[in-house]
């Protein structure tokens, strides 16, 4: 995100560095947990707590029903398709909506029709008649919706906390999904074992009434708002020039992008782990998604703890998933599975986090909407080309080539990542006795700051 308006805080004039040491000498709060003094963005991240909850335990749900239902991990895979194809079709769409709207009302909207795709599957699931083409639509109908809410949601952050506290807030974010992630599945393992899948539908699609409620109780008076852009033909590819002429947003983006479509098929790979390799039940899916949560969430608290992002970082954290994920895939026992999910799970999340905020802190704010529409369209919208893919090698292949293979190519784009900043940042590798990292060489361009 950008540290102010117009050419100051253009990519290229401010970088991350220069805008934590500006906050530091301003004598802005820094701690882990400061943007949570700002009353707006308490109510937003204590609404976002209880829908967070509901969905992980909808996810969880979702998943085990859909294998329940045909027994394939291909469906499983299908399911998830079907949820972010419509950010694959329209994400870009749903960033330029986000720029030409008031971003209050539109998360409004939003967060309720949520909901109700929620009540709606819970209905047919508790009613006996839930078919998988059912949960097919649930999921396609959730993924249109999340078109306009991602951005959204996304850039409604900076309206509440400014620019000074917003790596903190975006970090926060992540550790606040992250902590209903290890709360959510955990239910939704009691509930599946008790009493089935449709409780947990239910509870998520009432769990979106804390957002709405949140929204509607905030000050209006004390939001930073971004002036909505005015309907013009074009906006849709200046966005995409805009990020295109920027190498600190396009080399992120892809970055993630490629982990976002190979690397982060977790429910594929374990729903296969459990049913095939580890013969469990919904209360082990429900553990190993727990243990990634953990690790997750121990990445965003560091991450918001770090106050800043550098690409060197977001390159690091590539590396070290991609590894994880090979050699995890491979563990010979059940507990050194579970044990290594904990740091796929840290490195993960520092990847997204450290990616999300350094692409917003160098956006203009009147292109926000539509870059981090393209950030989200690429990180999850590439799934439904991704998880089919991973389904039929985990299908065919087994769980654990399925996982390496996902691992692999997350580690081939991490390392031509790396080659291309470091290329382009003029930066050199430098191996010393407390590691190896990238660092600048004597003649600065324009990544060197923000690597």
């Amino acid at each position: 995100m950008s540290t102010g308006n117009g050419a100051d805080s253009a990519p290229g004039h401010t970088s991350t560095t220069s805008t934590a040491r500006t906050t530091r000498a301003a004598g802005t709060d820094n701690s882990m947990f400061s943007s949570l003094k700002i009353r707006n963005y308490r109510l937003f991240a204590t609404g976002q707590a209880v829908s967070n909850t509901g969905t992980w335990m909808q996810r969880i749900a979702q998943d085990w029903l859909v294998l329940s239902l045909t027994g394939s991990a291909s469906a499983v895979g299908i399911t998830i398709a079907l949820q972010f194809l419509p950010m694959m079709v329209f994400g870009l769409y749903g960033g330029v909506l986000a720029d030409r709207l008031p971003k209050r009302p539109l998360l409004i909207a939003t967060q309720s029709l949520m909901g109700l795709t929620g009540i709606a599957l819970a209905v047919l699931t508790l009613a006996g008649h839930v078919q998988v083409w059912h949960v097919y639509l649930a999921a396609f109908l959730l993924g249109l919706v999340t078109v306009v809410d991602n951005p959204a949601r996304q850039t409604f952050v900076s309206e509440m906390v400014g620019p000074e506290q917003l790596a903190n807030a975006v970090s926060l974010n992540s550790a606040n999904f992250q902590s209903a992630r290890l709360v959510g599945p955990a239910i939704a393992g009691v509930l599946i074992t008790a009493v089935g899948s449709g409780w947990a539908f239910l509870l998520n699609g009432l769990s979106f009434a804390a957002p709405v409620a949140g929204l509607l109780l905030m000050r209006t008076r004390e939001l930073r708002p971004i002036e909505p852009q005015p309907r013009a033909k074009g906006q849709l590819r200046e966005g995409l020039r805009y990020v295109a002429g920027r190498p600190e947003l396009i080399w992120p983006i892809v970055l993630v992008g490629f982990i976002g479509t190979f690397g982060f098929n977790f429910p594929i790979w374990l729903s296969a782990f459990v049913s095939d390799v580890f013969h469990g039940d919904a209360g082990t899916y429900g553990l190993f998604n727990t243990l990634i949560a953990a690790g997750s969430l121990a990445g965003a608290l560091l991450a918001a703890r770090r106050g800043n992002s550098r690409l060197r970082l977001l390159v690091a954290a590539a590396l070290l998933f991609s590894v994880l994920e090979i050699v995890t895939a491979f563990a010979p026992g059940f507990w050194l599975f579970a044990a290594l999910l904990v740091p796929i799970g840290m490195f993960g999340l520092t990847v997204n986090v450290t990616a999300n905020a350094s692409v917003q802190m160098a956006t203009d704010p009147e292109m926000r909407g539509r870059v981090m529409a393209l950030f989200m369209m690429v990180f999850t919208g590439g799934t439904p080309i991704g998880a089919p893919i991973v389904g039929w090698v985990t299908d065919t292949y087994g769980a654990r080539i399925g996982m390496a293979a996902g691992g692999l190519v997350s580690l081939a784009a991490a390392v031509a990542i790396a080659v291309i900043l470091s290329r382009v940042g003029n930066l050199r590798l430098s191996v010393t006795r407390k590691g190896v990292t990238f660092v600048p060489t004597p003649r600065p361009r324009e990544l060197v700051a923000a690597a």
